[in-house]
């Protein structure tokens, strides 16, 4: 005999290192019938925007979180009444069962769990021996030694009892104790990297959790981040100024992800700048060659396809700057591939999606690419994982009308190249004065990584290339 559960969806960590999304916008509401994978909510993290598909075929029974609230990783969101005679066969990442005991499962915990299935972002946490989940499972607890408290959800007939099952508290003893004070490793490392004592930070996050926002605020000045509660007043315009005089913004969502990144790589990584100007009148005529061939009819070809193209054979006899600096495990990784980051403007700020192994692409292959990934940012829907695993950037400014500049380093990457306007001007060509196509480059480097020699080497590869692209026969 089938009987009616409550099934609770927390949010789940939808890309490494997040803590918290904003939900933009419910898909469903209290009493819809919702099926396996239908999209239930719009969610923005601070990466993009993602939609977030119905782990349970059933009825919506609550929503814990209104529209535009900011969620932490692992809070339910959503309650749904499950037939059990219909319910998968195992929970997804996020989500919890709360059933009457009638119908409670014999199996223990670690049986329970070890039948682990794919979810949403993976594979569920390993339960060892003892039923508590392995500590690579990100857990948003209270105070060491003490479980959090959650709201319960309504009872829905015909479930006799609803017993809420708390998640394990955090375990306490020597293996936490010189934790203190508590924070996640991620923001540990960002504070060695600073050079910030935790001690001095005061945690703003769930139980005094320090967060990553937290941090760099007490970097940037600082001596106490200020709490939610201090942070209310503040919004009211200064005395004397009229609210039509200002327009105020929460910073959040991608903003807050890209301020908290470049405070991050600024204060982290050593920049170094340099800068060549060129003359890309071949590369302008290989592109207009290009356009009119029937082999890239149909393609978007751009100063940027050949720019991108020119990095990424550049790389290959500058491997250097291909490379990351790991402070934790105090080595240097060299990368053997290369995931080519494109600095994309959208209407949501910043983001920095990346083309996976870009060095094994054709220069067809390379323009496909580069039209997906930057119609996709400007729609607002790359994904979390192409904004993760970036080697190396390049930003081009050239299209807002602007020659130069000294770009910032996407964190975890030793580079940036960015890439000015390509604008007519007088040049000495073939010992002679002549109107010629001129671009400036511009090429940021970690110093711990690439010496200067390198990045010379690097960056006069790269204009000789867009210099005169036959010079490609001699690299390769």
């Amino acid at each position: 005999m089938s009987a009616i559960m409550i099934k609770e969806f927390r949010l789940p960590d939808l890309g490494e290192g997040l803590t918290e999304s904003e939900i933009l916008s419910w898909k469903v509401a209290v009493g819809d019938t919702v099926t396996l994978n239908q999209v239930i909510a719009e969610v923005e993290t601070a990466k993009a925007v993602v939609e977030l598909p119905s782990p349970f075929a059933g009825t919506v029974a609550a929503l814990h979180e209104q529209a535009g609230s900011v969620v932490e990783v692992g809070k339910p969101i959503v309650s749904f009444e499950v037939d059990d005679a219909g319910a998968p066969p195992s929970a997804v990442a996020g989500s919890d069962e709360v059933a009457s005991s009638e119908v409670a499962s014999t199996e223990s915990p670690a049986e329970s769990a070890a039948k682990r299935e794919p979810n949403l972002v993976g594979y569920g946490a390993v339960v060892d021996k003892s039923g508590r989940p392995a500590r690579r499972q990100r857990m948003f607890a209270g105070a060491p030694g003490r479980e959090p408290v959650r709201e319960p959800v309504p009872a829905v007939e015909p479930v006799r009892a609803v017993e809420t099952i708390a998640p394990p508290a955090v375990p306490s003893g020597p293996a936490v104790e010189h934790e203190r004070p508590r924070s996640t490793p991620p923001v540990r490392k960002l504070a060695r990297d600073l050079g910030i004592d935790l001690e001095l930070v005061e945690g703003t996050g769930p139980g005094g959790l320090i967060t990553r926002s937290d941090v760099q605020e007490f970097a940037a000045g600082s001596q106490a981040p200020v709490s939610v509660s201090e942070t209310a007043p503040a919004a009211a315009p200064a005395v004397g100024v009229s609210a039509e005089r200002e327009t105020r913004t929460p910073i959040k969502g991608v903003r807050k992800f890209t301020a908290a990144a470049m405070v991050q790589s600024a204060f982290t990584a050593p920049h170094v700048t340099e800068f060549l100007t060129i003359d890309v009148t071949p590369t302008m005529e290989l592109l207009t060659r290009l356009k009119a061939s029937r082999e890239f009819a149909g393609y978007k070809l751009t100063p940027l396809t050949i720019a991108a193209k020119a990095v990424l054979i550049a790389l290959r006899r500058n491997p250097t700057l291909n490379s990351r600096w790991d402070e934790a495990a105090q080595e240097i990784v060299q990368f053997n591939y290369v995931n080519l980051g494109i600095a994309a403007a959208t209407p949501r700020g910043l983001t920095v999606p990346n083309i996976k192994d870009a060095d094994k692409m054709t220069l067809l292959e390379l323009s496909a690419a580069l039209s997906e990934l930057t119609d996709t940012a400007r729609s607002g829907k790359t994904s979390p994982a192409d904004l993760m695993g970036g080697t190396i950037s390049i930003t081009n400014i050239g299209v807002f009308g602007i020659d130069a500049g000294t770009p910032i380093l996407n964190p975890g990457e030793a580079a940036i190249v960015a890439l000015g306007s390509v604008r007519k001007a007088p040049w000495v060509h073939n010992d002679e004065l002549a109107v010629r196509q001129v671009m400036s480059l511009s090429l940021s480097f970690d110093h711990r990584l690439v010496d200067g020699e390198q990045g010379s080497k690097f960056l006069a590869d790269l204009g000789a290339i867009l210099s005169d692209p036959a010079t490609v026969m001699t690299m390769i």
